[in-house]
């Protein structure tokens, strides 16, 4: 029997080109839930929806439950118009951690989507080294610039390529392990 996280997978690569990822409200709130809905509807209760407990991971605690819905309005409205706009409202998506699981398979994805609609670039995951990729998002609350520059070294144009992206869905899953 699959677990949750090869079932997820599954219906990661299943969005590339699909009619749901057309219905994807980028950039937004909403459309990381949709997401993160697609990825684990009926695999877990809080499939798209917003956490209400508080949560950690490797001792930093992400934004308090009590300031969430508040924190995700701004996050919402930050610009995204350049790389280094987008790769900021994606730091500050990941501080939020907006749900209980799966935050950063349903992000990378919103990330990508970003990318696409306003640069015309996606993100090569492969390319990025599990670890560097780690620990530049573990510093990255108090600076972005490791992280922005891994991504940006990363960027590339081929946002239709099929390869690219299941590459980055098996990548994306890999950092979670």
């Amino acid at each position: 029997m699959k677990n949750i996280d090869e079932i997820s997978k599954e219906r990661a690569k299943k969005l590339f080109g699909s009619q749901k990822i057309e219905e994807i409200k980028i950039g937004t709130t909403e459309g990381l839930q949709q997401i993160h809905e697609y990825l684990f509807g009926g695999l877990c209760d809080f499939a798209g929806k917003i956490r209400e407990k508080n949560i950690s991971k490797g001792g930093f605690r992400f934004a308090s439950h009590m300031y969430l819905n508040e924190s995700l309005n701004m996050i919402e409205k930050m610009p995204n118009d350049t790389f280094e706009q987008i790769v900021a409202k994606y730091v500050e998506m990941n501080i939020a951690h907006p749900f209980m699981e799966g935050n950063g398979r349903s992000m990378r994805i919103w990330l990508d989507l970003i990318l696409k609609e306003n640069l015309k670039r996606c993100i090569d995951w492969a390319k990025i080294d599990k670890a560097n990729y780690i620990n530049a998002m573990q510093r990255s609350p108090v600076s972005d610039l490791e992280i922005r520059e891994l991504l940006r070294f990363a960027l590339t144009d081929k946002i239709d390529d099929r390869e690219v992206f299941m590459k980055g869905i098996e990548q994306s899953y890999y950092y979670e392990e």
